[in-house]
């Protein structure tokens, strides 16, 4: 039994279509696949800058809330010995290098 060529023409050209479609379909896929994992990924980055931002507004309110809760005179010797310190290290330091130097 013979095939007419023409029907074999015919399959012949749907299975070149086929197969010259496939990188493209690949390629098609691909682009999908990547604009999906870009969209996850600025959903992702807006999610944590909103909990970033949540974190912020409760640390700021966290210290609003310590300086509101503390004695405005116990505030400010406190500032002033945090001002002061390590003046009197920083002196010693000073001096004990240019007694090093002054040695030498």
């Amino acid at each position: 039994m013979t095939v007419n060529s023409q029907i074999t023409d015919a399959v012949t050209q749907t299975n070149v279509k086929v197969v010259a479609e496939a990188p493209a379909m690949a390629m098609g896929s691909i682009y999908q696949t990547m604009a999906h994992s870009t969209g996850i990924l600025f959903e992702n980055a807006v999610a944590a800058q909103q909990q970033q931002n949540s974190l912020s507004q409760a640390a700021a309110n966290q210290g609003v809330m310590q300086i509101y809760s503390l004695d405005t005179t116990a505030t400010g010797a406190a500032s002033e010995k945090v001002a002061q310190g390590g003046v009197a290290d920083n002196l010693t330091s000073l001096l004990s290098v240019l007694n090093a130097f002054r040695s030498s």
